[in-house]
């Protein structure tokens, strides 16, 4: 299996890390100050709003932000059969998130991941595998949750946006970008599981046969390597036992769960619907919205989605937002699902490369 030709941990320079954040922040503050505009006494307003009912909200918040990533790093040490420490797993989701935040999210933290597992002591085959496999788990959680989602709540409810906008003269809306995201996400989820579960070694015989035409010829080592790393994917997860696959894919649920669930706890806090009833329907229609918004985010060509992501969230949420607090929410949001994966990242990184170095410098 070729080696990699860069470093993907290139990626955490200061240049590319400062610029998803100052689209980020650019975003949520123009749309706060265009709020403030209309409403001077915006955060008088807000501070007015406060009461042990929204302390009690955001410290939920907190509490599944937390559990979205102890449920990741149960994942993480599950695919690696517990070879991972819980102190390397989490280091590993740290840098895993980081990346996400600072590449386009079509692209995610894959690379550096697969980068950095093997630094971590697990062969670079194994490594590829638990990439591969933790990618097709999350594409899993929205083919399978997002269409029982709709169902339970309703075309028209899911839909209801107002995420419009012309291109070339046709109106899109979110149901055409959710139908290619969708899409795109069954495609990967078919084309990986066919590849490692069903014909792997079909599959890689015919990347090896692509890669040696001509048309294909420049892109020949990128096939070979995909083709090595289905048949390593294979060989390392085909024997385990369904109630593995089950519980494994249980976390998953958690883990995604988890961070849809922050964003439903920050709009209760500053709800004026309290009475149960409301309060359970209210959720789950914010919980389907945000697998819609998601799927529509992963076409986002912005790291991380910064600035899509806040301009996206009145768009898909209006109908749970107190009017003239858009922006205000739309930060705080991102404050909670975002922005800490940046500072914890830019902590977690020389500690984690010390370590490495460390480990390095004890085997010669």
């Amino acid at each position: 299996m070729s080696k990699p030709t860069s470093n993907p941990l290139g990626i955490f320079k200061f240049n590319k890390v400062i610029i998803p954040i100052l689209i980020g922040l650019g975003v949520g503050f123009y749309m706060i100050a265009r709020e403030y505009r209309k409403n001077t006494s915006l955060f008088s307003d807000l501070a007015n709003m406060f009461s042990t009912y929204t302390i009690i909200c955001i410290l939920l918040a907190v509490l599944f932000e937390c559990g979205r990533e102890i449920t990741y790093m149960i994942r993480i040490r599950m695919l690696s059969d517990n070879k991972l420490s819980w102190k390397q797993a989490f280091h590993i989701i740290m840098l895993w998130e980081f990346s996400s935040t600072v590449t386009p999210t079509s692209v995610g933290g894959s690379a550096v991941a697969l980068f950095i597992l093997p630094l971590e002591g697990l062969g670079a085959g194994r490594s590829t595998a638990m990439v591969m496999i933790a990618t097709l788990l999350d594409e899993l959680f929205y083919i399978l949750i997002t269409p029982i989602m709709v169902f339970v709540c309703g075309i028209q409810v899911s839909f209801a946006t107002k995420f419009k906008f012309s291109l070339l003269g046709m109106q899109i809306s979110e149901t055409h970008i959710f139908t290619i995201g969708y899409t795109f996400m069954l495609l990967l989820t078919i084309f990986i599981l066919t590849a490692i579960f069903f014909y792997p070694h079909k599959f890689k015989s015919l990347l090896y046969y692509l890669g040696a035409k001509k048309i294909f010829r420049r892109w020949q080592h990128k096939f070979n390597k995909m083709g090595d790393d289905v048949l390593t994917s294979a060989n390392a997860f085909k024997h385990k036992p369904f109630l593995y696959w089950i519980k494994v894919y249980g976390v998953t649920v958690a883990s995604w769960s988890c961070r849809f669930l922050v964003l439903n706890c920050i709009l209760a806090a500053f709800s004026t619907s309290h009475t149960s009833e409301q309060l359970i329907d209210n959720n789950t229609i914010i919980y389907v919205r945000q697998l819609v918004m998601w799927i529509v985010l992963c076409v986002s060509p912005t790291p991380g989605s910064s600035g899509i992501a806040e301009f996206a969230f009145p768009l898909f949420l209006n109908d749970f937002l107190k009017e003239g607090f858009e922006g205000v929410l739309a930060l705080l949001w991102r404050l909670f699902t975002y922005y800490p994966y940046i500072i914890v990242g830019l902590i977690i990184l020389p500690i984690f490369t010390k370590r490495v170095a460390l480990r390095k410098k004890k085997t010669f």
